[in-house]
This record gives C-alpha cells, sequence and structure tokens, in this order.
C-alpha cells in the first residue's frame, strides 16, 4: 500500500466561524477517530491534502500532529456543494493487527478472448471494498481478465485475493465483454450460406 507523509496541527476553535476562517486560509479541518482511540481534531492546509485527495489510489497516511504520529487511512471526505474543495475530512486509525475496510483501485491484466474476437471489455466497477490487516493491503487489486469470452462477466464472487475478504455483493459485476456490431456482422456474415452459382 502506498504511503503519504502529511502533517497537521491540533484544532481547539469548533463551530462555524471557526470553519468560515479555515475556509479563508485554506486549512481543511479534519479528524481521527478509531476503535479504543481518542478523537483528535487537527486541521491541515490544502495545498498539502491536494495530492492525497485527487487521486484514484488509496494510500497509508503517516501523519504528524505536533509530534504525534498517528497511521491512518481516510474514512470519508466532504466537498462543497459549489466550489467541489474539502471541507472536512475523517481519518480512521489503524493499528498493525486490527483488520480495516478500506477502498482500494481494481486493474484489469491480461487480453481477454472475447477483446480477441472483437468484443470491448467493459469495467464497471473501479474500486472494491475488502478487509484485511493493513499490511496486507496491495496498491490495487488485479483483476485478470484474460479467459473472459464475449457476453461473460466476472462476479465478485470469483475473486480471491490473499488475506482479503471483499466486501461488495457477491453477485456484483466487475467487468464484462460486449459485441460490437462489427463483431456482430462477422458473425452473421459467417453463418450465410455461400450464394451457389
Amino acid at each position: 500500500m502506498k504511503i503519504f507523509e502529511l502533517s497537521g496541527i491540533k484544532r481547539t476553535e469548533f463551530g462555524k466561524k471557526a470553519t468560515k476562517s479555515f475556509r479563508k486560509q485554506e486549512v481543511v479541518p479534519c479528524v481521527i477517530y478509531g476503535k479504543g482511540a481518542e478523537t483528535v481534531h487537527f486541521s491541515s492546509t490544502a495545498s498539502d491534502l491536494r495530492k492525497l485527495i485527487y487521486t484514484s489510489d488509496t494510500n497509508l497516511v503517516k501523519l504528524d500532529v505536533e509530534g504525534d504520529k498517528y497511521d491512518v487511512v481516510i474514512k470519508e471526505l466532504q466537498f462543497h456543494p459549489v466550489t467541489d474543495k474539502p471541507i472536512h475530512i475523517d481519518f480512521m486509525k489503524v493499528t498493525a493487527d486490527e483488520p480495516v475496510r478500506i477502498e482500494l483501485p481494481v486493474r484489469t491484466v491480461g487480453l481477454s478472448e472475447g477483446v480477441k474476437d472483437g468484443g470491448v471489455l467493459n469495467v464497471l466497477m473501479r474500486r472494491l471494498k475488502v478487509k484485511g490487516l493493513i499490511a496486507d493491503m496491495p496498491d490495487l487489486l488485479e483483476v485478470d481478465v484474460t479467459n473472459l469470452k464475449i457476453g461473460k462477466v466476472i462476479k465478485c464472487s470469483e475473486l480471491n485475493f490473499p488475506n482479503l475478504q471483499v466486501l461488495n455483493p457477491k453477485d456484483a459485476i466487475i467487468c464484462n465483454v460486449a459485441t460490437t456490431r462489427a463483431a456482430k456482422s462477422a458473425a452473421i456474415a459467417d453463418t450465410k450460406e455461400p450464394v451457389k452459382k
């Protein structure tokens, strides 16, 4: 799992007035919580958070709040409805021996048989929710589509990742290979009998 280093400042002011002040300073209020952990309120600059927020990667964040160190992951992001700027972030504290639930990006690997036959690969789920220890979390989840034929699908129930449990519904479709007009036309042409002279 990729590592992202972030620093923050402890937060002592709360409420609408404080929130308005944070926005003017381009500072984002944040909170850390977790099972059996003390809630920690802090803030970080929007510029420092930009690369963490605007990415398809899921990162383990090494957070330093005025000398206090935490391993955290993003639990929830809130954006302004008009400006789309981040206005609040919830972080969840993680430990080496406690399973966590995280969404990881999906990447398909291999050239499917269906694509070779003229079909088109459609990826319907770009991220999957999994449960496991933080040490077992990969950067992304690879789904092998090599044997996927036209008209066939890969469901969550078919996936197996070492030491991870997929939490999405078992019948949820990750990807499929759909036929194209060209492939349909070729198939129809193949089935037509040659004209006798």
